[in-house]
């Protein structure tokens, strides 16, 4: 008896996009056994004993002869349990146990179990993009990653919900009935936040700040008392910036999906993400490049905000790693194993306490902190961190009076239609907004009157203000002069872009 070969197509995921996987299988005489190469890893060289009990319990035969399965090309490392399904379709066809004679213009994706039922898996989107890309005309996909892949459109996607269903319908036996989904529906129906700025009692400062920020894409640092407010403002800020086109929404959902962060059934991440790491995450946990050079927060955060909050209490070379990824909106991850790319353009929210105990300055409550403290724990805040953020933000402790108030705010959808229409106006001056100026279109775009040079001089003499706010100010006059729908900066975009600098003076001077 001739060595017999089948051959399945498949998809892995590297970064954030997938490449196709050719799997294939060649039986042949022997002594029984099964051999997967490639380059896989102890997921993928597990799967030989998942895919046998799984055919088993599906009521077919396993190969007792030497089989042979790789995993094309060779040379890029294989991870995770995706291979299993296609596996098992590809010894099932060389066996000659089902004739599939359109198998190739498929692409199988899913984990199996023992019971020969199909497990979801990660990184289901890119695999749907890189299968429409291949020019494939359907896609195979467990039940639970179905509304995630059918959201690329001009590709079949069927549900596999076990091995012997989808056996049967590649050998034209049996029926599966492809899923579509129409992005704009989901956009309309998950388009919704669960808070509000409404819920903001006083503060009206600095929810102000925080439009203007959303306005300019600006990133924030919050300095205020424990209990001030920092962290409900900034958890508000997704709800006042433009929502996210099909664009945005994909290439978010892309992320999400790689990290498995994606809910049951989840199609798409219709809203701006948030994401607030706790102060003990590390470098990687922060920056992506584990073992599995996987993204990190602030890949996750991409098109949305990361909020840090107790900036000084994260470890030194996670403060300063960021650095990069703000000017350049993206990260580079280098390893032995490679070089990822991963995006990363997100707005930073950062929030601290004036000292150590959170109490320098208040009237109620007396610090305990030495000047030697407040020095050190203010100094865990580089230079060249700083110089990224425009917007330094003073959160005072709320009044009794204003939270027991009657009085609301505004709703975030007003504040969003303000952000939108400056947003318009940045779009049509230049490709990005006013917080990735480059110096030469900030001379050209923040052109200041003799009035206007007269008071920021003064401001930067006698305020001390650091020569970094000088670019933070006009930068930030731009946007609240967009806001108010201004063609020039006037002294009043000034003097309220040099109110949101202030505390460059007291803090870090």
């Amino acid at each position: 008896m001739a060595a017999m070969l089948a051959k399945v197509h498949s998809a892995a995921v590297l970064g954030i996009d997938a490449y196709p996987i050719e799997i294939e299988v060649n039986a042949g005489w022997g002594t029984a056994a099964v051999i997967i190469v490639g380059l896989p890893d102890a997921a993928v060289k597990e799967s030989k004993d998942r895919v046998q009990t799984a055919m088993d319990n599906s009521g077919y035969k396993y190969v007792m002869g030497r089989t042979t399965i790789n995993l094309a090309p060779a040379d890029v490392k294989k991870e995770g349990p995706s291979f299993d399904l296609p596996i098992a379709i590809g010894m099932l066809a060389v066996t000659e146990q089902i004739t599939a004679p359109r198998l190739d213009e498929f692409v199988i994706v899913g984990e199996l179990a023992l019971s020969g039922e199909v497990r979801s898996v990660n990184g289901m989107l890119p695999i749907a993009l890189c299968a429409r890309q291949q020019g494939k005309r359907a896609l195979i996909v467990p039940v639970d990653n179905v509304a995630e892949a059918a959201v690329v459109q001009g590709l079949e996607v069927y549900p596999a919900r076990n091995l012997r269903a989808v056996a049967e319908f590649v050998a034209g036996k049996g029926e599966l009935t492809p899923v579509r989904e129409d992005p704009a529906l989901i956009f309309q129906q998950s388009r919704r936040y669960d808070v509000d700025f409404l819920d903001v009692k006083g503060q009206e400062t600095a929810k102000r700040a925080m439009e203007v920020a959303a306005a300019g894409n600006h990133n924030v640092l919050m300095i205020g008392p424990p209990g001030s407010g920092k962290t409900l403002l900034a958890k508000r800020v997704p709800t006042v910036l433009p929502d996210a086109t099909l664009d945005e929404a994909l290439e978010t959902t892309k992320i999400h999906s790689i990290c498995g962060l994606l809910g049951k059934g989840q199609a798409l991440v219709a809203t701006r993400p948030f994401r607030s790491p706790h102060h003990t995450t590390s470098h990687a946990g922060l920056l992506g490049g584990t073992s599995n050079l996987t993204p990190g927060e602030i890949s996750l955060a991409h098109n949305g905000v990361l909020f840090m909050d107790e900036l000084p209490e994260f470890h030194r070379d996670v403060l300063e790693a960021l650095r990069e990824p703000l000017e350049e909106g993206r990260v580079v991850i280098s390893r032995a194993s490679g070089t990822i790319t991963f995006p990363s353009n997100f707005m930073l929210i950062a929030a601290m306490n004036p000292c150590p105990c959170g109490f320098y300055g208040d009237r109620r409550r007396e610090c305990r902190c030495s000047p030697a403290m407040i020095q050190r724990y203010r100094n865990k805040v580089s230079g060249p961190l700083l110089d990224r953020i425009d917007i330094h933000l003073e959160v005072p402790a709320v009044q009794y009076k204003e939270m027991a108030g009657e009085a609301a705010g505004e709703p975030s959808e007003k504040i969003r239609q303000r952000v939108e229409a400056a947003r318009a106006i940045q779009r049509r001056r230049f490709q990005h907004t006013n917080a990735r100026m480059s110096p030469k279109e900030i001379k050209e775009y923040c052109r200041l009157d003799d009035e206007c040079q007269e008071l920021l001089k003064m401001a930067m003499t006698e305020l001390n203000l650091s020569a970094r706010a000088y670019d933070r100010i006009l930068k930030v006059s731009r946007t609240i002069a967009d806001l108010d729908h201004s063609e020039r900066i006037q002294s009043h975009h000034i003097s309220e872009a040099i109110q949101y600098r202030s505390l460059d003076r007291q803090l870090w001077t």
